[in-house]
């Protein structure tokens, strides 16, 4: 039996590029046996990218219509990625991936994954181009992401280095850096909740590298963390992206084992098992 299955995944309703139907028709036509829908949850100070508190009802209308739909075909779950400074409940959904997208430095607002323009431009304007103080800003409020939001699994952990590949800003590999990102990983190991590997902004050229890095994969698995997959996707055409290659480094890592989600809440299957 093999399985292939993605939680991460956005629509017209927020800032994805698809409808939920052509979303899931993408899906299933690949061979998916679950798919969860994760739209941005409701955050008043930005309301560019996520779910418009209106919006929210007729997602989860469209969403259950889509569960019917592929009943016996496909598992479908209405999720949400509630953003650490979301306020709205979330008690209505499937599932909740909890996600730090902004900083708060000195009393305001400062997304994290807008732009490669506006990263550096907050660096630089409200960390004085010290990126370690930036890390350390944006870890310390990631370490607290599921305790904030309640999640049942950590989004992309470390999107800081979004606009960073090959270290062309920073170096990832230096000690004080590394020190705060795992200092915040193994604060949320102390949750048992797992971390996506997410895919995303490889499937748009943006990196090399999952989130979290290799590196940071490497020690989770020395610490025994849990993992799923994720591909974060916007459109169709991303689901599943690079899952192969994905699955191939873990099992060089020393992963055994992933975790999806199920209407029973969490399972553990073993890696061989994924497509």
């Amino acid at each position: 039996m093999s399985l292939k299955a993605n939680y991460h995944t956005h629509t017209t309703y927020c800032d994805g590029k698809q409808s939920a139907a052509e979303m899931a028709k993408a899906a299933y036509e690949k061979g998916f046996t679950y798919l969860g829908f994760s739209g941005h949850s409701y955050t008043a100070f930005d309301e560019s990218y996520c779910m418009s508190r209106q919006n929210v009802l007729q997602y989860r209308k469209d969403i259950a219509a889509l569960q019917t739909e592929y009943a016996g075909k496909m598992d479908i779950f209405c999720g949400v990625e509630q953003d650490f400074y979301g306020t709205d409940d979330t008690k209505d959904f499937d599932f909740v991936i909890g996600s730090v997208h902004y900083i708060k430095q000195n009393g305001q607002y400062y997304a994290v994954d807008e732009s490669e323009d506006l990263f550096l431009k907050v660096v630089k304007e409200g960390f004085g181009g010290d990126y370690i103080k930036y890390a350390k800003c944006y870890f310390e409020t990631v370490a607290q992401v599921v305790e904030k939001t309640n999640a049942d699994f950590i989004g992309h952990f470390d999107l800081l280095t979004k606009f960073n590949e090959g270290g062309k800003h920073f170096d990832m590999t230096q000690k004080a850096y590394r020190f705060l990102a795992l200092e915040a990983m193994e604060a949320l190991l102390q949750t048992g909740k797992p971390f996506e590997i997410n895919t995303g902004a490889m499937y748009r050229g943006l990196r090399t590298e999952p989130y979290p890095s290799y590196d940071l994969l490497k020690q989770l698995q020395k610490w025994n963390g849990k993992v799923l997959l994720s591909s974060d996707s916007h459109d169709g055409n991303s689901l599943g992206f690079q899952f192969a290659e994905i699955k191939q480094a873990l099992q060089e890592f020393g992963f055994q084992v992933v975790h999806i989600w199920t209407k029973q809440g969490w399972k553990e299957i073993p890696l061989s098992e994924i497509m």
